[in-house]
Order: C-alpha cells, then sequence, then structure tokens
C-alpha cells in the first residue's frame, strides 16, 4: 500500500454514466475519501454525462492522485467492454490499487471481472441490474451474471436495506461480506431552497427516463386539469426518454415545461412542490437533497424511500398509480401548510440520520474490514507484505 499519508489507501473508483445520484454518489465519496488522506481514482465512461458532468468531472480531476480517465463503455453487453476491463486492470496495477470499487451494474461488473490481482473487489448495485426480473430474456442473463460474479466480489455495499434484501431475493445471499452505508448529505446542504417568484405548482427533478415514472406525473396533472385544478409543472432533466415524455404532454399546451438539466437545488427553486413518482428507486439522492432543504414533497414508496421517511412512511404513494399521485397532489395543493410542516419533521431526520460524514467514515472502515480479513500482499519494494487491521506487518 502505498499513499500520502501512513495507512492511506489507493482506491479506484469505476462507474459508467456520469450522471444522477449515482455519479453525485461517487463524487462525495471520492471527496470525502480525499480529505482523508486516501488516493483516488475515478474511470467512467467517455460519452455520456453532456456539459455539466464534463464540468463536475473537470472540478474533481486536480484532487484525484490517481487520476481519471475516460473509455467507452457501452450501456448493455458490447465489444467496448473488454477494453474497458483491460484498462481497468492497467490502472488498478499502475496504481498499485488496494480497491476498485465497482457503482451500477457496468461499473461492478468492470470491478470484478478485470484481471486486477491483490485487490479488494467492492460492488455498489445503486439498483441497477436488480431492477430486472427473471422472467424476462434479459433480466435472466443480467440477474444470472450478477449471481456468477458474486464469488468474485469481496464487499458488497448497499445504500439500504431495500438494495440488500433485493439483491438476497433476486439473486443470492452475500452473507458476511454485505453492508448497508446510506447515502449521506452534507452540512450545507440543510440551507433552505424558497421558491422563485415565478415557481410552477410542481417540480419534476432527476433522469428523463420511464423508470422515473414521469409519464404517471404528466397523467396525474392530465386528471388533474380535466376536473378543474389548473395545476402547472416544469420537468427539469435530459434522459433518452425526453420526446416521449414531450410528446404525452403536448395537449397540456403550457401547463408542462421541459428546461433541461439543471443542478438539484435550482432545480428545486422552480416549483413548489417536488413530485417524486419513481417506480423504482435504491436509496435516491434526489429525496435526501430535498428532504434536507424541507422542500415540500410527494414521493413513491419504492426501494428505499420508506428508510428515509421513517415514521413518515405512510405519506408515500403507491407507484405507477395515476389517480393516486392525483390524489395527493390535489390535497398537497390545497393543504400547503401541512406538507410544509411534515417537510420540515422529514429534515429534522434526515439531519440525524443521513450524515455525509457518516456514509464516507463507513464505506472507508468496511473496505479496511475486508482489507484485514483477505490479507492482502502488497506490490511494493520488492519484499512481501501483508495488510492486517492494524496496518501493515513485513513477513519474512
Amino acid at each position: 500500500m502505498s499513499g500520502a499519508s501512513p495507512g492511506s489507501l489507493n482506491i479506484l473508483h469505476v462507474m459508467r454514466a456520469p450522471v444522477g445520484g449515482l455519479f453525485r454518489h461517487v463524487r462525495d465519496l471520492a471527496r470525502g475519501q480525499i480529505a482523508r488522506g486516501h488516493r483516488v481514482g475515478l474511470i467512467a465512461d467517455a460519452s455520456t454525462g453532456g456539459t455539466q458532468a464534463e464540468a463536475m468531472l473537470a472540478a474533481l480531476a486536480p484532487d484525484l492522485a490517481l487520476g481519471l480517465s475516460r473509455v467507452p463503455m457501452s450501456r448493455h453487453v458490447g465489444a467496448s467492454d473488454l477494453a474497458a476491463c483491460a484498462h481497468l486492470a492497467q490502472r488498478a496495477h499502475a496504481s498499485r490499487a488496494d480497491v476498485v470499487h465497482g457503482h451500477g451494474a457496468k461499473g461492478g461488473a468492470y470491478a470484478r471481472l478485470a484481471n486486477a490481482p491483490g485487490v479488494i473487489r467492492v460492488y455498489t448495485p445503486h439498483g441497477g441490474s436488480l431492477h430486472y426480473d427473471w422472467r424476462t430474456p434479459a433480466g435472466f442473463f443480467y440477474l444470472a451474471s450478477e449471481r456468477a460474479m458474486m464469488r468474485r466480489t469481496d464487499l458488497f455495499l448497499f445504500e439500504s436495506a431495500y438494495g440488500r434484501d433485493a439483491f438476497r431475493a433476486k439473486v443470492g445471499d452475500p452473507g458476511g461480506r454485505a453492508v448497508v452505508v446510506h447515502n449521506g448529505v452534507a452540512a450545507a446542504e440543510f440551507a433552505p431552497v424558497p421558491a422563485a417568484a415565478n415557481a410552477s405548482d410542481l417540480v419534476f427533478v432527476g433522469e428523463l427516463r420511464a423508470l422515473k415514472g414521469v409519464d404517471v406525473l404528466i397523467a396525474a396533472i392530465a386528471a388533474l386539469r380535466a376536473q378543474g385544478a389548473p395545476v402547472t409543472a416544469t420537468i427539469v432533466g435530459e434522459g433518452p426518454d425526453r420526446a416521449l415524455f414531450e410528446t404525452a404532454a403536448r395537449d397540456l399546451g403550457r401547463a408542462i415545461a421541459f428546461v433541461g438539466a439543471k443542478p438539484a437545488r435550482a432545480a428545486f427553486a422552480r416549483g413548489r412542490l417536488l413530485v417524486v413518482p419513481s417506480r423504482a428507486e435504491s436509496l435516491p439522492y434526489i429525496v435526501l437533497e430535498a428532504g434536507a432543504a424541507a422542500v415540500p414533497m410527494i414521493t413513491t414508496r419504492v426501494g428505499g424511500i420508506p428508510e428515509i421517511y421513517g415514521p413518515e412512511a405512510d405519506a408515500l404513494v403507491a407507484p405507477g398509480d395515476t389517480d393516486a399521485l392525483a390524489r395527493a397532489i390535489g390535497a398537497a395543493v390545497a393543504s400547503p401548510q401541512a406538507c410544509t410542516e411534515r417537510a420540515r419533521r422529514l429534515q429534522a431526520r434526515i439531519r440525524e440520520r443521513f450524515s455525509l460524514d457518516v456514509m464516507t467514515d463507513a464505506v472507508v472502515a468496511a473496505y479496511r474490514k475486508t482489507l484485514a480479513n483477505k490479507v492482502l500482499p502488497l506490490r511494493q519494494g520488492g519484499a512481501e507484505e501483508a495488510l492486517t487491521g492494524g496496518g501493515v506487518v513485513k513477513r519474512s
């Protein structure tokens, strides 16, 4: 192990698309690890993310002691996978990595399939393959692949108990290799976000794809307007299904505005009520960020969202239910004070239980425990050394 300070780790994070909550998680974790003296590198897809991701990566790059590289990574299985795995193996060897941490289905596959002896392979699914079903051809392939890669995984880090339990049910039980570490937010994110003077009634913030339920939100708005409620909404984000959603909203005229991707806090100000109508999630940052800022919010009962809400979980809406979502929106618009009070209670819970510092420390502690249990041989100085829980011990 080599590093900037005694006991520091060399950590490579690998992910595919630098977008959404997964990208935020990797950035936050990388910065937290760097602040604690570890040497960190990042590998991501070369073509996704857009200008906003480019700016964020450019801001992070100077602090990445192990460098930043962008290589082609296809969304599904493709010829670029072999080259990406080879690149990761080369980076792991050149940086004397102690940890290769794969995020999402594709990043997790690269982390575990790359020929990188002498590292621990860590996997955080972030939903990924867990959104599939064994009964579909694609689901069978991806879930069978997950099952096959379990034996090549030293540590499973789940952002929610829901994610851990879903993995156990769909793929298999990792046993003691599974650790739940909730996502966390920084102290600055608890500052309030007032709605802009020209804010719409509702705002959606996220990737524009079917999994996020934007079509359900559009249908709920149409139902409310048909009942005489002139509800308006702003859709913030980009994604593969934007054109489909714009077509679905066309009959509503100017009631729904699509404004592209924006930073989360700037996006929150675009509406007086945030709606998160997802069909599936793991532990979404958008809910943590909005909750920290006490933004009034309606969300669906999916993934780890009930873990965020705790005793407030009875306010969650069934996913994919247009009528239930329309009723929840109508009630919130009619009684904004009740929604605001619930937002303040949620803010207090997030402040107490979902800290960025706690998240970072727990992840590093899980790395160290896994390293200590595995007793890794280290590649440096020609001497055989092994990492134990207390540091580096030379063996003759």
